[in-house]
């Protein structure tokens, strides 16, 4: 990937964050979303010495769906390596998703991390990059959404990236919880092997009671008591 998006705002003086999440489709577990700002001085600080971590992750990066587990852990320890990409992450739990949505719980994800973000960096963001087509509401910032922007933006594809990263690391821990799901395998989404185990043992604790894939479930075991 490349800088073009960034160095366009940056000429004009904006301060940008590219924001994305992971999560929405699955049945169990958490919805994550990640900020990232980028120093605009990361053109002349890194580009120009030895550090090769920064050319790395610019040749490795792109949209997480098209990279391994593997490929993407390796992309989320060059980011950490590199202190002029600043970023945070918000997980907000299976219980908040049924009581509010989950469209609604990825919006308030994304903006708890933009405010964590600013918080903890002590930094103002001009303007929100937001993967997709819909702006978050109720947020004082300007905003503009970019349909596969994961695939476009390099800042939003690193939000990309450490969401999954952070969100399947999360699921391998609760499949050690729950093991008899398998969620290291599937994560949570609807796989053939999740709903066959999910019709087999029923929905646990971290399921998305509101998600009717599991709805289903609760309905028929309902039915046989």
């Amino acid at each position: 990937m490349d800088l073009k998006t960034e160095k366009y705002h940056w000429k004009k003086g904006i301060t940008i964050i590219g924001i994305d999440e992971a999560g929405r489709g699955p049945l169990a577990g958490p919805v994550v979303a990640s900020s990232v700002m980028i120093n605009p001085e990361i053109q002349t600080k890194l580009l120009v010495t030895k550090n090769n971590n920064f050319k790395t992750l610019l040749k490795l990066t792109k949209d997480s769906k098209k990279l391994s587990a593997q490929q993407r852990e390796k992309i989320f320890k060059l980011i950490k390596k590199i202190p002029e990409i600043k970023f945070t992450y918000t997980f907000i739990n299976e219980k908040i998703i049924d009581q509010i949505n989950i469209e609604q719980a990825t919006f308030l994800a994304m903006k708890k991390s933009i405010q964590e973000l600013e918080k903890k960096y002590k930094l103002k963001a001009n303007l929100i990059l937001i993967d997709g087509n819909r702006k978050i509401p109720k947020l004082n910032i300007k905003q503009k959404t970019i349909v596969k922007g994961d695939n476009k933006v390099f800042s939003i594809a690193l939000a990309s990236i450490i969401a999954k990263v952070l969100r399947d690391k999360k699921m391998l821990a609760l499949s050690k919880k729950y093991p008899q799901y398998h969620f290291e395998i599937h994560k949570g989404y609807p796989t053939k092997l999740h709903l066959l185990l999910l019709k087999k043992y029923g929905p646990c604790k971290i399921h998305r009671k509101s998600y009717k894939p599991v709805q289903i479930i609760i309905q028929k075991l309902k039915t046989k008591i």
